[in-house]
């Protein structure tokens, strides 16, 4: 029987707080969701922290601080902290959490792109913080810095010197070369856990043909030394999650990549995505995967090796 590993995004630099009332930004929420998330079936937690005073995304790792204890504490998931940050800030500011906590994963987005939010500006709502709607209107000229510079550095940070596994963010068939590229270098080892990311504006849209092809050339790249998984952002989430479990692969949900449950129902927790993506898994046959399991299909280092 197939295992599936299921990653919960559980807040994140795509969405701002005002957007629903349910996505966490403070600590003690943020902690709140993702132990929640875990007890659903989460295998893997991926992480961003938030300034608790004005809701901005933050790299600082006494943010961080606040919540990873008391996840680590009363959680046995994985933790799988962002490199990407927001496309905002510095590539030192995206780092310093990672650099210093040592998780056992962390995302990395595998190339340079346009991230395009703007059109979430356009429906009516009252802004939490004055920083928001600024934000989502300006990313009509806003470019993720992924250079093969900034890439190599982050390998060699954080895969060689500190033994982090890599979520590898694929938003686009030439991420999947860069990602070659890398692997060729000897800068990274089998197995690859990749992340397909559909329908963010400047990457792929969510096509369930789109799909099929990535994992063509991905067999093609990579043979059988890498697992897929989807991410597929707001309505299309499920739909495309459940062809990747059809397809062999695994699965990311969270209220950093949708912020609904339903068709114009808002999620009220991660915890509630996670149990609507186990009962499709298991409905078809599946079995979601442990933090055990996921430690061991990913060589990760162990929950013991992280500096929390």
């Amino acid at each position: 029987m197939s295992k599936t590993i299921i990653t919960c995004a559980v807040t994140g630099s795509i969405h701002t707080p005002s957007m629903s009332p349910y996505l966490p930004y403070k600590p003690a929420d943020i902690a709140s969701q993702a132990v929640g998330a875990a007890n659903a079936g989460a295998t893997i937690l991926h992480l961003h922290a938030r300034d608790p005073e004005n809701g901005r995304p933050s790299g600082d790792p006494s943010h961080y601080a606040q919540f990873l204890p008391k996840i680590a504490s009363e959680c046995d998931a994985v933790l799988n902290l962002t490199t990407g940050g927001s496309a905002i800030m510095t590539l030192d500011d995206r780092l310093k959490a990672a650099l210093h906590f040592c998780p056992e994963m962390c995302s990395l987005n595998m190339g340079t792109m346009n991230f395009a939010l703007y059109p979430m500006a356009e429906k009516q709502r009252d802004w939490q913080f004055d920083w928001e709607e600024p934000f989502l209107r300006n990313t009509d000229d806003l470019v993720f810095k992924n250079t093969p510079r900034d890439i190599a550095g982050i390998l060699t940070r954080m895969g060689q010197e500190r033994g982090a596994r890599f979520e590898f963010e694929c938003y686009d068939i030439s991420h999947l070369y860069m990602l070659r590229h890398f692997a060729d270098r000897g800068l990274i080892k089998a197995p690859y856990f990749i992340q397909f990311v559909f329908g963010v504006l400047g990457g792929m849209g969510p096509d369930p043909e789109t799909l099929t092809h990535m994992i063509r050339l991905a067999d093609t790249l990579f043979g059988d030394e890498y697992m897929f998984s989807v991410l597929a952002a707001g309505r299309h989430q499920l739909p495309m999650a459940e062809q990747a479990i059809k397809l062999g692969g695994h699965v990311r949900v969270g209220l950093e990549d949708n912020l609904m449950i339903e068709r114009g129902v808002l999620a009220r927790s991660n915890a509630q995505q996670v149990e609507k993506v186990r009962a499709i898994i298991e409905g078809l046959g599946h079995t979601v995967a442990t933090p055990a399991d996921a430690r061991a299909m990913l060589g990760l280092k162990g929950a013991d090796k992280i500096a929390v």
